[in-house]
């Protein structure tokens, strides 16, 4: 081997990093662009069945169906937008008018109250916080303009709102837009796996979504229904938020229940903790695990088993790993990522046995 080509070697080695790392720029720099087209593809995915069904069904045109998905859908996120905001902007202006010495009382009194019921020696949460520098950092004043701040955002967001919208549109009116624009990655011959894959992964996907759906809207029901039987204050928002958490896998119920709990302890300050708080966190927390059952032992097994034809194992495993390797958002994503994994090596990788295993329902 002479200079001459070792030197041409070096040379293609610099180009490819160099063009990687500028890649990988222009992707850091689109980024928001990135998110808007996976909320997109979410929508989209979510909405094929409707649009789907409209055309089969109801004999809609294409552009028909689809603007009309977009309706549902679009009015579905203004109901949740025009549910939280007044509640929002409300509990942010009672905070910013909060008196801290006169809540303190109460506080002081159902700290007693807990000390004393549970035989524990009494913590004085609000004096350790009034010597620590912690006041200094949380202006309770400051709160109703940080949501200012955040609504005066609006216009950004509304651009955002608009830019996954105009993509959904496309991407429902024209159902192999996505899978024609992907192609340029694959080579020739391997054309009809790359499109087998995509449309087997864009069905499973779907069809998870669209249970993901069903399961907090079954959340949101009995959450609410919990929630106003004991008279905690926004039970709506506070179910939706929980039920929403959900979507988090193990850890999200776990910030719901613990915020459901603290929202029902605030609902009912200044009452006796023996006789009225105490027994009635005990009735939340009983109904919140035993709708936590029926999610975990219908619901999910549902959704993952017929719809992305995974064994339980398998997805415990995949939300673990990406867990650790992603926090939050790896949970998140982690059952969507492992579906299109498993597709895409059923294709490629068909003569290794695990990948048959493992692939066998798909």
């Amino acid at each position: 081997m002479n200079s001459k080509t070792i030197a041409y070697g070096i040379l293609r080695a610099i180009a490819l990093i160099v063009g990687i790392l500028g890649l990988l720029w222009f992707l850091y720099k689109i980024q928001s662009v990135l998110v808007y087209i996976a909320f997109a593809a979410v929508i989209s995915l979510m909405g094929r069945p409707l649009v789907s069904f409209l055309k089969r069904k109801l004999k809609f045109n294409n552009t028909l169906a689809v603007m009309f998905t977009l309706c549902i859908t679009i009015g579905l996120f203004l109901s949740i937008f025009t549910l939280f905001v007044p509640i929002v902007v409300e509990q942010g202006q009672l905070i910013g008018e909060i008196d801290v010495n006169s809540i303190g009382d109460d506080l002081d009194r159902l700290n007693q109250e807990i000390s004393d019921y549970f035989n524990i020696k009494k913590l004085s949460l609000l004096e350790v916080i009034r010597k620590t520098d912690l006041m200094q950092f949380f202006d309770l004043k400051a709160v109703p303009n940080a949501i200012n701040s955040f609504l005066s955002g609006f216009g950004a967001v509304l651009i955002g709102v608009f830019s996954v919208l105009f993509i959904s549109f496309f991407l429902l009116k024209d159902s192999l837009l996505l899978e024609n624009s992907m192609l340029v990655f694959a080579k020739k011959e391997d054309e009809n796996k790359f499109m087998r894959a995509f449309t087997k992964i864009k069905d499973l996907l779907s069809r998870y979504f669209v249970g993901l759906l069903l399961q907090v809207l079954i959340l949101f029901v009995l959450y609410t229904i919990l929630l106003l039987i004991f008279g905690v204050h926004n039970a709506i928002a506070v179910a939706l938020i929980a039920a929403i958490l959900n979507l988090i896998p193990y850890v999200g119920p776990l910030f719901g229940g613990v915020l459901v709990l603290i929202l029902a302890t605030t609902s009912n300050l200044g009452y006796d903790f023996s006789s009225v708080i105490l027994p009635k966190l005990s009735y939340i927390l009983i109904g919140y695990l035993i709708i936590q059952l029926i999610d975990n032992f219908i619901n999910q097994p549902l959704i993952f088993g017929t719809s992305v034809k995974s064994h339980p194992l398998e997805i415990f495993l995949a939300i673990l790993i990406f867990g650790l390797l992603f926090g939050i958002g790896g949970l998140i994503v982690a059952v969507p990522f492992y579906t299109a994994i498993k597709v895409i090596a059923k294709e490629f990788l068909s003569e290794y046995k695990i990948v048959k295993t493992l692939t066998k329902d798909l």
